[in-house]
C-alpha cells in the first residue's frame, strides 16, 4: 500500500521560509517523478513542482525561484524548501508520485502565512 507522510508546515511570518518533508512508502521511489501540490482556502489544489527520479524539476511560476524541489531516493523522502513566504502561499501542502492519478492523498501539511 502506497502511503505519503507530509509534514513541515506551520505558521510563518510574510517573507519567512519553510521547508516541507514527505515520507513515500509502498513502491520503488525512484523510478516515479514525485511532485507537491497545495491547495488554498476555498480554491482547488494545484501542481506546485515536481521532480523526476534523476532530479530534473519544474516548477509552476508562481513559485519558481522562491521553491526548491529536491529529493533523496535513499530515504524515500521528497522536499520542499519555500523562501520568502507570501500569504498567495497559504495552503494545504501535498506530495505525490505525479503519475498515480488515483492514489488517495495524504493528510497534508498547512502552511499558513500571515501579512
Amino acid at each position: 500500500q502506497v502511503q505519503m507522510v507530509e509534514s513541515g508546515g506551520g505558521l510563518v511570518q510574510t517573507g519567512g521560509s519553510l521547508t516541507l518533508s514527505c515520507e513515500v512508502s509502498g513502491l520503488i521511489f525512484s523510478i516515479y517523478v514525485m511532485a507537491w501540490y497545495r491547495q488554498p482556502p476555498g480554491k482547488q489544489r494545484e501542481l506546485v513542482a515536481d521532480i523526476t527520479g534523476r532530479g530534473k524539476t519544474n516548477y509552476v511560476d508562481s513559485v519558481r525561484g522562491r521553491f526548491t524541489i529536491s529529493r533523496d531516493n535513499a530515504k524515500n523522502m521528497v522536499y520542499l524548501q519555500m523562501n520568502n513566504l507570501g500569504p498567495d502561499d497559504t495552503a494545504v501542502y501535498y506530495c505525490k508520485p505525479r503519475d498515480l492519478l488515483n492514489l488517495p492523498w495524504g493528510q497534508g501539511t498547512q502552511v499558513t502565512v500571515s501579512s
